[in-house]
């Protein structure tokens, strides 16, 4: 067993899957082998419990409720706000704002920052982006008379740095959009030293975490971005809830995206004033049951060492990458030194929604095409890929079951 195998190990993986009750169901006839947690990830029974209890003792409109189930759903879905706040190390819990998830974040964030560009002024973005990283940069750029500069990649699926210190030489680059973590490449990005250029250079920087909160905790005040973002969904918590970090003296200066309800301090026909961070950013009626959920999976994650995860995580990986040669006609798109555990793949003479449908029958979940990446899929010229993301709670089995399978229908496919 290697060393990586055994930290694994160590962390009892069979009574962590006892946690996530999903993981029990049976697909085809088959047991569920879930290796799609880079689209979502599964949640843990705390995270189900919390959110039933919610609804069960606590519902309640936030903040303006002059009964005790207010109170009780005020003190839930703001404590939701203060452990998010810890678990990015934001100075303050006004840098905390709930929105819808990733995407509406961006766009939040975008249409904050426009008023901040001239004609000709350059966002830039890299080669790996997630469309929701893109198009409203697009949408902005349109607007202001701004454009798009690509940053762009090696074929191992890196940052190419030479072309990032060309894209940040330029005199009108204003704003930095990068992810954190490619979520079909699964490349994790030197940000650290990205962001201190670009900070140098008097860039806005905007960071996309969606793919790397699952995997890393992000402190934004060593990273020192002014922007971060991050769906629930991906972090073992529910659906329908994101968040936008934002720097504070950023946000206050920055018009809201959605007006209404929250948002305000004082309407008249005259004028409408804004409410104070962060509910200036949080119109109409918030998402209260999702944050309590997403805050329970932040303090599930919080009983373990992060750092024995990536460990378990990495021995997954490891072993995908050793099984890879033994599926003849099969390649691996993206092979940066430093990996998250994804594997996005093709095979000779195979449609990637084929391979998914496929894998299905076996019990196999995984997820086929562009990945809301086609840029990325121009630049290895292929139509899409299919992609394998492993979590914690996945096993070195089910990456055997994997490879099997594939090994099946290459077999199947070269009779």
């Amino acid at each position: 067993m290697t060393d990586l195998a055994a930290a694994g190990k160590a962390l009892d993986i069979t009574r962590i899957r006892q946690d996530f009750p999903i993981l029990s169901e049976t697909v085809n006839g088959k047991p569920l082998v879930y290796l799609d947690n880079g689209a979502s990830a599964q949640k843990p029974t705390a995270v189900l419990d919390a959110m039933d209890h919610y609804f069960r003792t606590s519902h309640s409109n936030v903040h303006r409720g002059a009964h005790t189930l207010g109170d009780r759903a005020t003190t839930l879905f703001e404590g939701a706000r203060e452990t998010v706040r810890s678990f990015l190390n934001a100075r303050s819990t006004n840098e905390v704002i709930w929105t819808r998830g990733t995407t509406e974040a961006i766009n939040v964030v975008a249409n904050g920052l426009a008023e901040t560009l001239s004609e000709g002024d350059e966002i830039l973005v890299s080669r790996m982006e997630h469309h929701a990283n893109i198009v409203p940069w697009q949408m902005i750029a349109e607007r202001t008379g701004a454009v798009i500069r690509p940053i762009e990649i090696t074929p191992a699926g890196e940052i190419d740095e030479s072309s990032f210190d060309g894209r940040l030489a330029s005199d009108r680059a204003r704003i930095l959009a990068i992810t954190h973590v490619s979520n079909v490449l699964g490349t994790v990005v030197p940000l650290e030293r990205l962001l201190t250029k670009a900070r140098e250079r008097g860039l806005y920087t905007v960071v996309d975490g969606a793919q790397a909160v699952p995997h890393y905790q992000p402190d934004v005040q060593a990273l020192a971005c002014d922007f971060y973002v991050f769906s629930g969904h991906k972090l073992f918590g529910p659906t329908g809830i994101g968040v936008l970090y934002g720097r504070e003296t950023l946000m206050e200066a920055m018009p809201p995206l959605q007006g209404g309800g929250e948002m305000i301090e004082r309407v008249s026909f005259e004028k409408t004033t804004w409410n104070t961070l962060p509910y200036k950013f949080e119109a109409g009626t918030p998402p209260v049951a999702e944050a309590v959920g997403l805050g329970a999976a932040i303090d599930y994650l919080g009983q373990f060492s992060r750092e024995s995860l990536e460990t378990a995580e990495q021995a997954l990986l490891q072993r995908a990458n050793e099984l890879v040669e033994t599926v003849p006609g099969l390649s691996v798109i993206g092979t940066a030194t430093h990996k998250v555990p994804v594997m996005s793949f093709k095979m000779e003479g195979l449609h990637p929604s084929d391979i998914g449908t496929l894998l299905d029958q076996q019990g196999i979940a995984i997820r086929t095409g562009h990945h809301c990446a086609m840029p990325l899929m121009d630049y290895y010229g292929v139509p899409g890929t299919a992609r394998a993301s492993f979590a914690f709670y996945n096993t070195l089995d089910e990456v055997e079951q994997l490879f099997q399978a594939l090994q099946k229908i290459q077999r199947l496919f070269a009779e």
